[in-house]
Formats: structure tokens, sequence, C-alpha cells
């Protein structure tokens, strides 16, 4: 991984999209700071459409999607796209799968649930649970004391003895069943929303990550970023990013922000 201070003024100048995860990138000890705003608003008066790639729940993503300075997000790790439409004061919701899926799926998933909890001590259902629409995100250390590592590998082997995908984020196990995930939904996003091929999201995007479940993402784009805290994961990455930041989680996006601009 490259210092992001040694990003080209060619590289510079071809960045249209920043695609971004939330939790630990753009949060930092669980918090937003103002200066993730402040770059977020900064790329869109510049032209750079904002676009966030997040496990976070569908309920968040409506707030989100109507009340942040974004074109638009990913969220569930691809279950959806939402995007508010300010012209028509109308919220345009894309799923992958249909509400009679998402129903038989949620099924499946309140069994993982309980078989999940009863055999992996101190982990807990994640309290945004209520406002997921496609998976199951089960708590490692968001509201709870830190799990071992052997804990969160058996969260995830469970899943996947179930035909459920799993991926770890910096808080979570998220679960669920279908064959997408965060980039699959990006592209559908991109093509559907943005009337923007892979090729060109390819060229023209930087996405923007912390964790294991960003390498999908990382292993796709060219221009891909880590912000600080990507060390800790280090020896759990399939795929690194290509640039690294100084400073951690909001501050490190700020800071890559600041030298896109500059």
């Amino acid at each position: 991984m490259k210092p992001f201070s040694r990003f080209s003024a060619a590289e510079k100048r071809s960045i249209r999209f920043v695609l971004t995860d939330i939790d630990d990138t753009l949060t930092i000890g669980g918090r937003l700071p103002a200066a993730v705003f402040a770059a977020m608003e900064a790329l869109q008066e510049r032209g750079i459409r904002v676009v966030p790639i997040t496990g976070r729940p569908a309920g968040w993503c409506d707030h989100i999607a109507r009340m942040w300075p974004v074109d638009g997000l990913v969220g569930e790790n691809g279950a959806f796209y939402f995007r508010y439409d300010l012209e028509r004061r109308r919220m345009v919701r894309r799923y992958w799968k249909d509400e009679n899926q998402r129903r038989k799926d949620r099924a499946r998933l309140e069994a993982l649930r309980d078989r999940i909890l009863a055999e992996v001590p101190g982990c807990r259902v994640s309290a945004d649970q209520a406002y997921r629409e496609a998976d199951l995100a089960i708590d490692f250390c968001e509201d709870v004391p830190p799990l071992p590592r052997s804990a969160v590998d058996r969260i995830v082997a469970i899943f996947k003895e179930a035909g459920a995908r799993a991926k770890i984020s910096s808080i979570h196990v998220n679960g669920w069943f279908g064959d997408y995930d965060k980039l699959a939904m990006t592209r559908v996003f991109f093509q559907e929303v943005m009337d923007t091929g892979a090729d060109t999201l390819r060229r023209h995007g930087l996405f923007v990550g912390d964790s294991p479940n960003d390498c999908p993402m990382f292993d796709w784009f060219p221009h891909s970023v880590g912000v600080a805290n990507i060390h800790d994961f280090r020896d759990d990455l399939s795929t690194e990013p290509a640039w690294v930041t100084t400073a951690e989680g909001g501050y490190g996006f700020a800071e890559m922000v600041e030298i896109l601009l500059s």
C-alpha cells in the first residue's frame, strides 16, 4: 500500500466518482466527524459523485439517501441501492431480490440467528437489525465486549454451513442468502442510475474502505484507498488497497479528499 499523498496529478484529474464504506471509514470511534460532511460536500461542489457502499441497514440508508450530501448508496452489502430524487421528491429503491424472496430469506435467517446466539457466547444481534430487510448482522464488538477471532470465525462458519454468504466488517458479521455482494450491486447502481458502464467506473472511480468485507472492491478498483486503520486487518485481507492514508477513519477520508482535490 502506497501513501495516498503520492497520488499523481493525472490520477486526481481522472476521478469522477468516490465510493466509500461507512463504518470506521467515514466514522471514528463510532461517530461521524464534521470533517467528513465537509469533505463530501467539497467533492460534490467539484462535480464528483459520492456513493457510500455499506453493510448498514435499509432504515439507515433511507435517512442517508435523503439527508447526506450523497448521490445514492448501496446498503446491506449489496441487497439494494437507494437514491433520493430531489426534483420529484421521492425515494428510488432497487432490491436484488423481490419482497417474497426476502420474506423467505428472513425466516431462514431467524433460525440461523437462534443457532448463532446459542453456539457463540458473547455475540449479539446487531442493534440495527430491526431496520434490516435482507441480512442478519451479528455484533462482535460494536455494542458488546470484543470477541476473540475464533468466535468471529465460528459465526462465519455457521452462516456458510447453512448456505449463506458471510462477510466480516470492522464491527459485525453480516450473513445473507443470495449471489450478490457490494460490488455486484454497485455495478447495477452505476449502470441504472449513472448510465456508467463497468469500464468507465473502473477508470474514473475511487473506492475507500477499511476492512476485509471491502476486499472485492479493493480488488476491482485500480484506485482503491484504505484509511490507516486498514493495518489492523492486514493479515485478513485477501486483497490490499493500492493506497493508504496516514489518518484513521473519517479523518483519513477527509485527508484523502483534501489530497484528491488539491
